[in-house]
């Protein structure tokens, strides 16, 4: 669906964007990360057409988005961080001016500006000044002018960004609902909005790519494989030396929990769900068990962890 090979913007002497190198394939959501001047939004606004390039190429099913603009654009829905509305329309005026910018035909606009403003509802907003609307159904309006037309692509720039808690959920169900129909591609700091929506993250730290796959894998890979927090009601020494005794576990940190009690990080070395196993392990071995859970890493945590390493790297 979308091919950027070897991009490069420079501004001056800053490199905002890196050699970059993305592949996005179609019917995904797709999470864009990275610290505050990242290359982001820039990247962004090089594959929508608002930006060109110092170097590369970006392609839009199958079009150049520098050697063959308009059929690129019609391929992509966007929405900025700031939504491009004029507030002394009406949401009916702004539709009705977005279709015609976007040169749908006469006779589909009407049934198109109707789905769109259902999907996003806004309906009943139709005759209002968007002046006058609050800033979650402006966000409302602007993503309907982004999925006007069904582009293949809807391309969001912190959707949710100073949007209130309920206003928040309500955009992400949104997303998701896009999900279905469009391949979208959602920039957000919120990272637990990344790993709630987004079916496939990249991480971009100083214009370059630092990591792309599933928050899953992610978590897996940077994990070092899965980890186990468990809990014991036991003398340390003595839980852990009965713990090296079970061989779908390494031990990789101990201590203190509570008086007579230990805590223990637990690498598994295998595939298999151990729990089951375990539990009864430390039942027969008299180790009775406090709090047993999952202890990978967060998606915050990778990120702070990537973008840090690839900064100090660069000092």
């Amino acid at each position: 669906m979308i091919e950027i090979n070897h991009l490069v913007k420079k501004y001056g002497n800053h490199l905002a964007v890196d050699d970059l190198n993305l592949t996005i394939e179609p019917g995904q959501i797709y999470g864009f990360l990275g610290p505050n001047g990242a290359g982001k939004s820039t990247t962004m606004n090089i594959m929508t057409g608002y930006l060109g390039a110092t170097s590369g190429s970006v392609k839009i099913n199958g079009f150049d988005i520098f050697a063959n603009p308009e059929e690129a654009k019609k391929c992509i829905g966007y929405l900025p961080e700031l939504p491009p509305v004029y507030m002394d329309m009406t949401v009916q005026e702004y539709m009705n001016f977005v279709a015609e910018l976007k040169k749908i035909a006469k006779e589909k606009r009407k049934q198109y500006i109707k789905e769109a403003m259902d999907l996003t509802k806004i309906t009943e907003m139709g005759g209002r000044l968007i002046k006058n609307l609050s800033k979650g159904y402006r966000q409302r309006v602007g993503l309907a002018q982004a999925v006007l037309g069904y582009p293949e692509v809807i391309i969001l720039d912190e959707p949710t960004v100073g949007l209130d808690p309920k206003q928040i959920i309500e955009i992400r169900e949104l997303i998701k609902e896009l999900g279905k129909k469009h391949t979208v591609i959602l920039s957000s700091h919120i990272l637990a909005e990344v790993s709630a929506v987004c079916d496939h993250v990249f991480i971009i730290s100083q214009g370059r790519l630092v990591a792309s796959d599933t928050v899953e894998n992610l978590t897996n890979l940077m994990s070092g494989g899965r980890e186990l927090s468990l809990t014991l009601k036991a003398k340390k020494e003595q839980a852990k030396e009965a713990l090296e005794q079970f061989d779908a576990v390494e031990v990789s940190e101990v201590s203190d929990a509570e008086k007579d009690c230990a805590s223990f990080k637990l690498r598994v070395t295998g595939e298999e769900d151990v729990r089951e196993a375990l539990f009864y392990f430390c039942a027969e071995n008299r180790l009775p068990i406090l709090e047993l859970k999952s202890a990978g890493k967060s998606l915050e945590d990778i990120f702070l962890e990537l973008t840090s390493v690839k900064e100090e790297g660069e000092n």
